[in-house]
């Protein structure tokens, strides 16, 4: 056991909610500084989530003093400030020993604790999940009470004015904590943050009270970071038999002196990033398509760069948000809104660029399908991070391919370098004929030091950037390069010079380049960096069908994995130079 150096005297007596109804208001006090030291350093040690945390510690405490989990049952939106949840309900060793500093996930999991009802990493949940708790417990005769979260920035999404709407009207037990930092990851954005605002600046009094006029009882903490205070308005309201909303002020990040001026920074980091080390400037995809919409809206007034809410996913910087003016909106975390947004300003003459992250868009599939699709609107969606990868269950990014690309009227592209992506993104925002989405190339960016000139309007053109025969390598996107390795390793092994492609489009097939390879090629293989069950390479498998080409798909299986090293993922795949080749040879004997 590697301990950490911080003392933990009044953690060492918790050991479950109930030890903390032993302690006094000054034993949580120390308590909560204890909880927000072991939280800075385990983060700043493996990156995640720390302003969020940070600012919720007190009000977890209080609840837990207060309610009994888990007969109470506590949702958490996003699972962004569950932390302090995990210290007190058994889990404190992930944030004590450093040697288990990895053994628990940074969201809510219930394979962890019966103290934790979901897996939950998607923003503006909680309420509804909790309305269906509650509806569950009204069906059988319970009386637990249950207990939601929610911060100010998730109640921008779609899905918390679903729940709210329905929660309102439940008409028995069900507690909603509005936790407001007046911060979402980066600033708020949209009309309800004025009545949040108004509701803070007159202690909870204005009458203008956007949950009041949904029919909540309303209670107001304007300390939430003063445990006694929560404790005395969680007890008013434990056991109700009513909709209920408590909203309290929070300081996001609090505990770390700088974080008032860098409250964005500090919503999640990566490992280290408290030393204050200078990190080297390198160019990123990200800092390429900020450039490249910098430049394009300079010429272009139409241009418009649009996030729901992750600024930083897509390099879209406080530096580049500030000069872009109305050349930037963020919609606030509602992607649902975000595409069908875009549609309306491609509709009527706007060249929108929405970014994106892979894990995010899928919550958009109506809007993909109805609002943007169906309507052949040319909006222009880069969907970043989209790669098999080692994460937590909640935010892989694997599924993207199979969900765009089976859209009709949705062109998906894949760039294998800068070069092609800064074509495919000049095409898409100039052309007018069709949603394009571009998979932004995920990891170092790669350069071929030459100027593209594919036309990209020849849709579905595949490029054969090597011929060879015998076996014919698709490589989609980030697994060009894994195809050129394949190709180096079968000559070598094998002797067979392989044709190398290129297939720029995940959305369609070339169906002449396809037959052509009929004529001196015995087996296809495709690679790509996401699920093979309805994703680029099966569209591969059905064109030849009952014919005499034999194909292999590599790509990632249909499942959900949680922190799973990639190497091990790639092994489990055989998304290996070494064990594609061997696929290979036992399919070409």
């Amino acid at each position: 056991m590697s301990k950490v150096d911080i003392d933990t005297k009044i953690l060492d007596k918790v050991n479950s909610p109930k030890d903390l109804k032993q302690l006094s208001f000054e034993e949580m006090n120390e308590l909560s500084d204890e909880m927000r030291k072991l939280i800075i350093k385990k983060v700043n040690t493996t990156g995640g989530h720390l302003g969020p945390n940070l600012g919720i510690i007190e009000a977890t405490v209080a609840l837990h003093y207060v309610f009994n989990s888990p007969v109470d049952k506590f949702v958490f939106d996003v699972s962004h400030q569950c932390y302090p949840h995990k210290i007190l309900t058994g889990r404190k060793e992930g944030f004590t020993d450093t040697d288990k500093y990895l053994k628990y996930t940074g969201y809510t999991a219930p394979e962890e604790s019966p103290h934790d009802l979901f897996k939950v990493g998607h923003t503006s949940t909680s309420v509804s999940l909790a309305t269906g708790l509650a509806k569950g417990r009204d069906l059988k005769g319970g009386n637990e009470n249950i207990i939601a979260l929610i911060g100010d920035g998730s109640l921008s999404g779609g899905e918390a004015y679903e729940g709210l709407n329905n929660a309102a009207v439940l008409n028995s037990n069900i507690i909603i904590i509005v936790n407001d930092n007046d911060m979402s990851i980066a600033e708020n954005q949209g009309g309800l943050y004025a009545n949040l605002k108004l509701l803070r600046d007159t202690d909870g009094k204005a009458e203008n009270n956007f949950f009041k006029a949904l029919g909540f009882e309303y209670h107001y903490v304007a300390d939430g970071h003063n445990i006694k205070k929560l404790v005395e308005t969680f007890e008013k309201v434990k056991n109700t038999n009513h909709p209920t909303i408590i909203h309290i002020h929070t300081i996001k990040g609090k505990g770390l002196a700088d974080a008032d001026e860098r409250r964005e920074f500090y919503h999640w980091i990566l490992p280290n990033a408290l030393d204050n080390k200078p990190q080297p400037a390198f160019e990123t995809y990200d800092s390429i398509t900020a450039d490249y919409i910098t430049k394009k809206y300079e010429k272009d007034p139409t241009v418009v760069a649009i996030s729901p809410a992750t600024p930083g996913v897509t390099g879209f910087t406080r530096d580049f948000r500030a000069k872009a003016g109305k050349h930037y909106v963020d919609v606030g975390i509602a992607e649902e809104h975000a595409i069908a947004f875009s549609s309306g300003i491609a509709k009527n003459g706007g060249k929108p660029i929405l970014g994106v992250m892979s894990s995010f868009i899928q919550r958009t599939y109506d809007q993909l399908s109805q609002d943007l699709a169906l309507n052949s609107n040319p909006a222009t969606l880069l969907v970043f991070w989209g790669a098999i990868s080692g994460a937590d269950a909640t935010h892989l990014c694997s599924f993207d391919i199979s969900l765009i690309s089976n859209i009709p009227n949705l062109i998906y592209l894949s760039p294998v370098n800068k070069e092609e992506y800064l074509k495919m993104l000049d095409w898409s925002v100039e052309q007018k004929d069709y949603p394009v989405a571009i998979r932004v190339p995920f990891g170092n960016v790669i350069s071929s030091g030459t100027e593209d000139n594919t036309d990209y309007s020849q849709i579905n053109k595949y490029k054969i950037e090597e011929k060879g025969a015998d076996v014919a390598i698709i490589g989609a996107g980030n697994f060009f390069e894994l195809g050129k390795k394949v190709k180096a390793l079968l000559s070598e092994k094998l002797g067979i010079n392989a044709t190398l492609i290129n297939p720029h489009f995940l959305s369609g097939i070339d169906e002449e380049l396809l037959n052509s390879l009929k004529s001196d090629h015995k087996l296809v293989i495709t690679l790509e960096d996401g699920i093979v069950e309805g994703g680029f390479g099966q569209k591969i498998s059905s064109f030849y069908g009952s014919s005499d080409m034999k194909v292999l798909n590599f790509g990632g299986k249909k499942e959900f994995t949680d922190r799973i090293p990639l190497e091990d993922l790639y092994k489990r795949y055989h998304l290996t130079p070494e064990l594609i080749v061997e696929d290979i040879e036992k399919t070409i004997k």
